[in-house]
């Protein structure tokens, strides 16, 4: 059993697919946007985009269905759609709220780095009351390279006041977790169904859910 000595100082956790099954509104939002312009959002596409900032996720719809359109305006479609569906679909991961607890009895800061712009952060956590139970948030727009580019986990652990390797980050998909992994952290993956197809080679563990006993381990909360 791990020691309160062992613990990571901080933890870092993906948003999209890891705390929120906003990958099941995506889904829909991406076959929505692309029936418009007659082409079909496919598993393959949607793995391209995971884990991606939008500006590199709509450029590669746009590469890969050959579309005319600017990667703004399909972001800012996209929004307005996911906003349209959120609604009463939007729900927290199973174990996510108990996690979040666990971390807290065992004063563990904790933060939160998406690829998703700061106006779906906000659309997903403030209706379950989240955003003060985290030392910071790191969106699409605090960040110049978005993953599998490390830096927003190198800005995570420099607002932490950590070094990378004191931190576990918690992620769901392939480009997360080789964000991670570049920047020094120890990563937990947590593949959801849009996602146990990638290689999570880079990950340090990978667990079937938030409420897996061995990330409490990893994350020395064995007990709690």
């Amino acid at each position: 059993m791990k020691t309160p000595e062992n613990r990571p100082r901080a933890a870092v956790f993906d948003m999209d697919g890891l705390m929120f099954n906003t990958e099941d509104v995506y889904d829909e939002v991406g076959s929505k946007l692309l029936r418009r312009r007659g082409h079909e959002f496919t598993p393959e596409l949607k793995n391209l985009m995971m884990g991606l900032r939008p500006q590199p996720a709509f450029e590669a719809m746009i590469r890969h269905c050959r579309l005319a359109d600017e990667w703004q305006a399909l972001a800012a479609e996209s929004n307005r759609l996911f906003l349209q569906i959120l609604g009463g679909r939007l729900r927290p991961m199973p174990g996510l709220m108990e996690l979040l607890d666990a971390l807290e009895r065992a004063d563990v800061p904790k933060a939160i780095g998406t690829s998703s712009s700061r106006e779906l952060v906000d659309a997903c956590l403030n209706p379950f009351a989240l955003a003060g139970r985290f030392r910071f948030i790191l969106a699409a727009e605090d960040v110049v390279d978005g993953k599998p580019h490390p830096e927003i986990y190198l800005t995570a652990a420099r607002r932490f006041a950590v070094s990378p390797g004191e931190m576990i980050v918690l992620e769901d998909s392939e480009n997360g977790c080789r964000a991670a992994a570049a920047a020094g952290a120890r990563v937990a993956a947590v593949p959801g169904q849009h996602s146990r197809s990638q290689d999570f080679s880079a990950a340090s563990m990978v667990v079937d859910n938030l409420a897996d006993p061995r990330l409490y381990l990893l994350l020395g909360l064995a007990g709690h």
